[in-house]
């Protein structure tokens, strides 16, 4: 067995992927294994009785949204019965931001793999705040919930089918040389999104009123296109994974409680260890003693080389989650120790145009005692409040520990 050739494989593969949006469906009909009474969560395997605050919240907004709870204790009753099972998006082809919770109603954006014909899902952007993926589940959010899923993509599904799809591998190479990343500024990527979409649905759309209240919601939310890029990067992702004797990370993803990794030479099995507090900048009003723990599925960013991974493409990205523009390229730069390959077609004008670290090989996270840098939104402790800040976070080591034992021992070495 050779390694380094089974890792050239998986980063050749996670790099010639080509994600394209191609559609909109509801998740009971399209996302694979989805039931009535089923609600997938970021992250790895979590519990109710481990859930942390805003995955609570968010677990019981999605059933209050589905007409099966009208609290956080019905909701608990329903989840702790086993009426209601928990279980990641990442074990149905799906991605979630934060809480990531997803039920059989919500609509979610398609993604095809044209290369490997991989598909992949994930729902739509609330924008920021007090939403549901911040385990925000208030009347307020629970009706723009129903907006989106009503009126917003049923607009957004023609829309998209009428442009024959739009190619979110190329949407991000252009953003990040507009000053993007990928994972938490996604201002010119939103902008490139409206752009593909808009006049698609200007003519498919009947009411010239529904059609300016989504093309205002896409263009006042800068996260519009973040959840068909996290879809894109699983698609990305999961066309890596499963290479026989390869070292390279091929999930990161975290459920509030838990920061979990899968490795692409050790199939499905979640390597876990307890999740770090974000650091960061906060809303008013709020500081470090309100944080929940790292949360979410948007972390696929990073493990297909964009996000906190290609900050040194998105200085101003500091204003947002802390730090000064030098800090952002230092970053970048960190992360080419524990990286395999250089992207091929995620380059960063900063750099002189080189591409973004891709690969993360467990190896060299363990021989360099460097973790990877994410970047990422901040979550209240407590069910129903929100989003309160956004900052950087680093997976703890024994994920990574765990991983090269567990690789030992299946390929004794």
């Amino acid at each position: 067995m050779n390694i380094e050739q089974a890792n050239q494989q998986a980063v050749d593969r996670m790099m010639e992927a080509r994600p394209v949006l191609v559609g909109i469906g509801t998740a009971r009909d399209v996302i694979p294994g989805m039931q009535d009474n089923l609600l997938l969560h970021a992250g790895a395997p979590i519990t109710w009785e481990r859930a942390s605050g805003p995955m609570r919240g968010a677990i019981t907004g999605a059933l209050i949204l589905e007409g099966k709870a009208s609290s956080e204790a019905e909701a608990q009753q329903l989840v702790e019965s086993g009426e209601i099972k928990l279980e990641p998006c990442h074990h149905h082809n799906a991605v979630g931001p934060m809480a990531g919770a997803t039920s059989a109603s919500m609509a979610v954006y398609i993604i095809e793999d044209k290369t490997y014909g991989g598909m992949a899902y994930s729902n739509l952007n609330e924008g920021y705040g007090k939403v549901l993926r911040y385990g925000a589940y208030s009347e307020e959010v629970i009706s723009r919930l129903t907006w989106m899923n009503e009126t917003m993509a049923p607009v957004l599904k023609a829309a998209i089918e009428a442009s024959g799809g739009i190619d979110i591998k190329a949407l991000l190479a252009e953003a990040l040389h507009m000053g993007d990343e990928g994972h938490n500024r996604n201002k010119a990527g939103s902008i490139l999104f409206l752009k593909a979409l808009a006049p698609h649905i200007a003519r498919t759309c009947g009411d010239s009123n529904v059609a300016g209240d989504v093309l205002q919601a896409i263009g006042d939310n800068a996260l519009s296109v973040l959840n068909p890029v996290m879809a894109a990067g699983k698609a990305m992702a999961d066309a890596a994974h499963g290479i026989e004797g390869s070292t390279i990370v091929s999930t990161m993803a975290r459920n509030g409680t838990d920061f979990g990794i899968r490795v692409s030479g050790l199939g499905d099995q979640w390597f876990t260890a307890p999740v770090a507090t974000p650091q960061g900048l906060y809303f008013p009003n709020f500081s470090a003693d309100d944080a929940s723990g790292d949360i979410g599925d948007s972390t696929i960013t990073e493990t297909v080389g964009i996000g906190g991974f290609a900050m040194a493409a998105a200085p101003a990205i500091v204003t947002f989650v802390s730090g000064t523009p030098k800090d952002a390229i230092n970053t970048t730069m960190e992360m080419y120790e524990i990286n395999f390959a250089e992207h091929k077609y995620f380059t960063m004008p900063q750099l002189d145009f080189r591409g973004t670290p891709t690969g993360i090989d467990i190896r060299k996270v363990i021989e360099t005692g460097i973790t990877p840098r994410v970047n990422t939104g901040i979550a209240h402790k407590e069910a129903g409040v929100g989003q309160i800040g956004a900052g950087l976070v680093r997976p703890p080591m024994a994920c990574f520990e765990q991983a090269l034992i567990a690789y030992a021992e299946k390929y004794g070495i």
